[in-house]
């Protein structure tokens, strides 16, 4: 479990699902020019900021290239690393090909599986959200392809001009940004993130779970208030955003 002591007047800040490079660059551009305003905002009182995954829609990293584009997005947040404000950045089912280009370019810390804070006194586990609890089958699958040794060698061979192509090509179709069932609650016996988080209070004293991949914001009271769930929504149609100062969570929408 990683321990943070928020300073006084300090706040943690999180947000998922931007999918930067979709569904082209001139759109994205807009959506990237918004995220880094809300980077500017928080600047003056962030301790620590946590992406929760899916930063990018399609990132991948050979061993002297990266993918084209984000360079405002990238230095900023560079720049708040700088300014002494903590990234940890969770992968999510778009970025599952990062390796260590944000960790030795930025400084920022990451993670490919999920993770327990201590902040403050309260207990946080925090993740993408992919491939947790039952359900979500499809994805569970896709992800043993996308992560087996052979596929990865294979996929690095190729030219990036090539693989770029293939890979914003099968996102697209594959409507892994955000399909239909993204749009509404499914209620809490058929969410399965919220089946996962119910299971865990019973061996585990968790007082927030935060998670990305759901793209629907939500805040939830956990057996009768013991816990509270959310998720963070996205970047596409919600921009919204977690924000913890010691004591409480609230999920706000950037202002428009």
């Amino acid at each position: 479990m990683i321990k943070i002591d928020l300073q006084k007047n300090k706040k943690i800040y999180f947000a998922s699902d931007q999918h930067f490079g979709a569904p082209n660059p001139a759109e994205s551009k807009i959506r990237e020019t918004k995220f880094i305003l809300w980077l500017d905002e928080i600047k003056k009182d962030a301790q620590v900021l946590f992406l929760m995954g899916d930063l990018f829609d399609f990132w991948h990293e050979w061993k002297h290239v990266i993918p084209k584009g984000f360079v405002r997005v990238l230095g900023k947040l560079a720049e708040i690393k700088d300014a002494g404000i903590d990234i940890y950045f969770f992968v999510g089912n778009h970025d599952l090909w990062m390796k260590d280009y944000l960790e030795q370019e930025i400084g920022a810390a990451i993670f490919f599986e999920k993770q327990y804070f201590e902040i403050n006194g309260k207990n946080f586990l925090l993740a993408h959200g992919d491939g947790l609890g039952p359900g979500d089958k499809g994805y569970k699958r896709m992800k043993k392809i996308f992560t087996n040794p052979f596929a990865q060698w294979f996929f690095k061979w190729l030219h990036p001009d090539i693989a770029m192509k293939m890979a914003i090509y099968l996102s697209t179709k594959n409507k892994l940004i955000s399909g239909d069932e993204d749009k509404s609650f499914l209620g809490e016996d058929k969410e399965f993130l919220i089946i996962y988080s119910k299971e865990k209070l019973k061996t585990e004293k968790i007082d927030f779970f935060i998670y990305g991949h759901r793209h629907l914001p939500m805040v939830l009271d956990l057996e009768n208030g013991r816990a509270k769930y959310i998720n963070l929504g996205d970047w596409i149609s919600y921009f919204t955003y977690g924000e913890f100062d010691g004591e409480g969570f609230e999920l706000k929408s950037l202002k428009k």
